[in-house]
């Protein structure tokens, strides 16, 4: 049963003006539930999904980005991010064969001839500041090359008074030394004493005093990572850049993105993109310890050794003070200059602000378009890191590089799976889609042509590819409501940045990655299990915004700056709710902070614990039944029923809810939501329709639904709602005719069987047409019945067979991938998702009727039919740069109609209001 329950102060807080600095273009106005409804029906471009579109070498010409984008317009792709990447093939120009090198004349020319052809097609254009990622290539000096701090040891014996300095290499600098008792693997790092290095430039070793125990000395060295750019395409080959370093943002800008902007002349792309940092074990930059004594105040050398080795509370301090400078770095050095750069430019920065090196939640405000990956709605995930940042700095539109890894190996993703993770970046606040991705894949290149080593393939040359329009569509439905009025998620969980900052160690400094030790999946899922919906929200949010949620969560939150702790006090004082978990907050983050502000926080932590607003979990698992004490549920399910997941948008006239089944089966349960409005209804996001809002929530495997409360009268149609009238089905099981138009070959199959159980179809990878006739009688027609033609239900796959890193929809479907229904000559629909049936009624009349139906599978026949490509060659040009994902040992899918087929008539059954 849908119910309403009302809370104001969940709606006095939904209502707070959110502070924005920079925008996107501004989004479709809507003022009523009918102008909304019409938006819905015929959503605008700008909520249409994008593709990565991977030009590899760069090998492109004219005439094949011409038609691939025209082929991604008929899709229903509304754009495209340019990323050059690695080559697929040697120059030959026999075959017209030539890899351009990047940022040459001839590459500059194939960006600005697809960017004046997406623009006369309508589709908007991105394009990454490199190729590959990180940001760098052959014009970043050592001297700028992502930067890390370096330890060299050496073993001082008993007696010995001397050691030999560690070798430096280029880019690389001596900054301190000390001495310590004890080995290398067994050292007091409190009990260091600093050394004086030589002055001599060419001095090879180190005097010290002789003693009787066995020393060891610390060489700390200002280094570099020596990371390369990953997949880099031809000619941009070379060092990833020093984030922490503006000199080489600035280079990076004029070597990269100051000719890729002139190309784009008075047509300036959307947005320049950013890809996930992934500058991995980058932690330091040669000026750092200047900029360390001007940020906090006192000398970071005497401390270098409690970087590696310290134990204490004042190794977490110093290691805080670390990593609170290098966020300051990279948001000040890198975020910011990027962004002022692009608005120069008149364009948007789109950033992935999460991972290595140091970046924080609020790190987020610094750009235009914020970016996640990942579909963990139930855990901790980069995607709700990048919607929380918008929910908190008013970005209406936040993107997700999506499908990465989608049911690996390439091609082997089918529509369902598209759906299923879609469904999972919804629930977490995403409103745009960035798919992963379109490969260029030219004539030469055979079929099904070519893909990324790492991801699905979205283009024509997946068989299933004419479902495309449908789940393009759906997903623009979705995405433009969901960037209506404001988020309205009721729960805040705190994001510990300073006890992740110190617990940073050398060679990891990344707040994100810390994460799973404080926000869990346990604690994640009992929030979502009480009913409620979240956001991330960090010290820095809190200080400049305050806090505007009816609950805040401090999960296991140790380090707090003072004046965080005493806007959360004020907001306990106005009648906020707060349920720390597992300890209350005890320490200033830093070294500095820690004599005058750690007693301020003990205390004010103390007394705040005694408050009404306060409550404390023992353990992560509590969290959820504490948080109905203090707001009543969003969306509260009668029964335990963790599958299903919703997101609330708050509008002045209404309340929007998007609501998936996450999970492989059919889940039925009554929910009661926290809404003002009366009325209930229900939109369809594949058909657009709007219908009154059925009693229960009844969802098929990954089923997803809009429920839209308002106050008007709903004058709409009801959902068929019917029960099977089983003595009067027709089993279609069996004698059907199979053409394969593409091997010119016609088959009759007695009874339903998959195509690889005949030897002449085994590897075949494309459509087939299945056609057969059928008696209706005159007097079943006109009856009030509905007839569906019912393929039956999916198969459940046990967790054990998602694959690792990506997911997939754990269902197989009874038709293998995607059906293509005509009844009588008129096309009926499409058959590719549960409930795997289609009301067929329209299109029946009395006596024979004639159906088809085309069924396309996947490309991965094909290619489990050959052997895989050698790139020996390739390698031995370029280095080996990729590796495919998942492509040995690939055998033939399941194809064509399982079985069994049925028409089954259904008569209405009494609706309940």
């Amino acid at each position: 049963m849908i119910t309403r329950i009302s809370s104001s102060l969940l709606l006095a807080a939904l209502l707070w003006p959110v502070c924005s600095r920079a925008q996107a273009p501004a989004q479709v106005q809507v003022n009523s539930v009918d102008s909304l409804r019409q938006n819905f029906l015929i959503p605008p471009d700008d909520a249409r999904i994008w593709m990565r579109w991977w030009w590899f070498g760069p090998a492109v010409e004219d005439d094949e980005l011409a038609r691939e984008l025209r082929t991604m317009k008929e899709g229903g792709v509304g754009g495209v991010e340019i990323q050059p990447v690695y080559a697929l093939a040697l120059d030959e120009p026999a075959m017209g064969i030539r890899n351009t090198p990047y940022l040459s004349d001839d590459f500059l020319h194939e960006v600005s001839f697809a960017n004046q052809t997406a623009r006369q097609l309508g589709l908007r254009v991105s394009i990454t500041l490199g190729s590959g990622w990180p940001y760098g290539g052959p014009h970043v000096p050592i001297t700028q090359a992502a930067g890390k701090l370096r330890l060299a040891m050496a073993s001082l014996p008993a007696g010995a008074d001397r050691v030999p300095l560690p070798a430096l290499e280029n880019g690389e600098k001596m900054i301190a030394a000390f001495v310590v008792a004890g080995t290398a693997a067994d050292y007091d790092s409190a009990a260091a004493k600093q050394i004086t290095l030589p002055a001599e430039a060419d001095a090879h070793s180190v005097s010290l005093a002789a003693m009787n125990d066995q020393r060891t000395v610390l060489f700390f060295i200002s280094s570099r990572t020596g990371q390369q750019v990953k997949r880099a395409a031809v000619g941009a080959e070379g060092f990833v850049l020093d984030h922490f370093d503006r000199a080489a943002i600035d280079n990076h800008l004029q070597y990269a993105g100051e000719p890729l902007m002139r190309v784009f002349g008075d047509q300036p792309p959307y947005s320049v993109f950013s890809d996930s940092l992934e500058v991995y074990g980058s932690d330091w930059t040669p000026d750092f310890l200047s900029e360390f004594q001007k940020r906090r105040g006192y000398d970071l050398t005497p401390y270098l050794p409690e970087l590696f080795a310290g134990k204490d509370d004042l190794a977490k301090s110093v290691r805080h003070d670390w990593g609170e400078t290098l966020a300051e770095l990279i948001d000040q050095h890198y975020l910011e200059p990027l962004t002022a750069w692009a608005h120069q430019h008149h364009t948007l920065f789109r950033s992935q602000t999460y991972g290595e090196p140091a970046v924080t939640l609020s790190s987020n405000d610094l750009v235009d378009l914020p970016e996640g990956e990942g579909p963990q709605w139930r855990s901790f995930s980069y995607t709700r890191w990048a919607t929380s940042a918008s929910h908190l700095y008013g970005r209406d539109v936040t993107s997700a590089e999506s499908w990465t890894w989608l049911h690996s190996p390439a091609f082997r993703a089918v529509p369902l799976d598209m759906k299923a993770e879609a469904d999972g970046f919804f629930l977490e606040g995403v409103n745009q889609f960035v798919g992963h991705g379109w490969p260029y894949s030219p004539a030469y290149a055979g079929e099904p042509g070519y893909a990324f080593y790492a991801a699905a393939v979205f283009n024509q040359h997946n068989p299933w590819w004419p479902v495309m329009p449908e789940i393009t569509a759906y997903l623009q439905r979705l995405s433009f409501l969901l960037r209506q009025g404001r988020p309205a998620n009721q729960v805040a969980v705190y994001i510990p940045t300073d006890d992740a900052q110190a617990s940073f160690t050398p060679g990891h400094v990344g707040v994100t990655e810390e994460m799973h030790n404080y926000i869990t999946s346990e604690l994640t899922a009992s929030i979502m299990d009480a009913g409620y919906n979240l956001d991330y929200i960090d010290a820095e949010a809190i200080n400049k915004l305050g806090i505007h949620y009816p609950v805040l969560v401090l999960p296991h939150v140790d380090r707090i700056p003072l004046t965080t702790l005493q806007q959360i006090a004020a907001y306990v004082q106005n009648g906020g709710k707060v349920v720390a978990v597992g300890r209350l907050p005890e320490h200033a983050p830093g070294l500095r902070e820690a004599k005058a502000d750690t007693p301020q926080i003990e205390a004010l932590s103390q007394k705040l614990s005694h408050e009404t607003g306060w409550v404390f979990a023992a353990s992560d698992g509590e969290t959820g039944s504490l948080l109905k004490k203090a707001a009543a549920p969003d969306m509260q399910l009668d029964m335990p029923t963790p599958e299903i997941g919703f997101i609330r948008r708050k509008l002045p006239f209404a309340d929007v809810y998007f609501i998936a089944n996450t999970s492989n089966h059919t889940v039925s349960v009554k929910a009661h939501f926290a809404t003002q409005w009366s009325s209930a209804e229900e939109w369809d996001a594949f058909s657009g329709k709007s219908y009154r809002a059925d009693e229960d929530l009844h969802l098929a495997p990954y089923e997803s639904r809009v429920l839209v409360f308002h106050d008007g009268s709903v004058s709409l149609p009801e959902r068929w709602r019917g029960q099977q009238i089983s003595s009067a089905e027709i089993d279609l099981s069996h004698d059907w005719q199979v053409t394969f138009p593409a091997l010119h070959r016609n088959l009759s199959m007695p009874s339903l069987e998959s195509w690889t159980d005949t030897q002449a179809t085994r590897y075949f990878s494309g459509h087939a047409i299945y056609s057969r006739d059928f008696e209706l009688p005159a007097n079943v027609l006109g009856s009030g019945r509905h007839y569906f033609l019912d393929f039956g239900e999916g198969k459940p796959l046990p967790p054990g067979d998602r694959e690792k890193p990506g997911m997939h929809a754990l269902l197989e479907s009874p038709v293998r991938e995607v059906a293509l229904v005509s009844v009588n000559g008129q096309k009926a629909g499409l058959v590719w998702r549960p409930p795997y049936h289609l009301d067929v009624t329209a299109f029946l009349h009395a006596g024979k009727n004639h159906l088809e139906i085309e069924v396309a599978n996947t490309a991965i026949n094909t290619l489990a039919g050959r052997s895989l490509p050698d790139y020996r060659l390739l390698n031995l040009r370029y280095g080996e740069k990729f590796t495919p994902q998942d492509m040995e040992n690939l055998k033939p899918l399941p194809s064509g109609i399982i079985g069994p087929i049925r028409l089954v008539p259904e008569k209405q059954t009494q609706s309940v209001q």
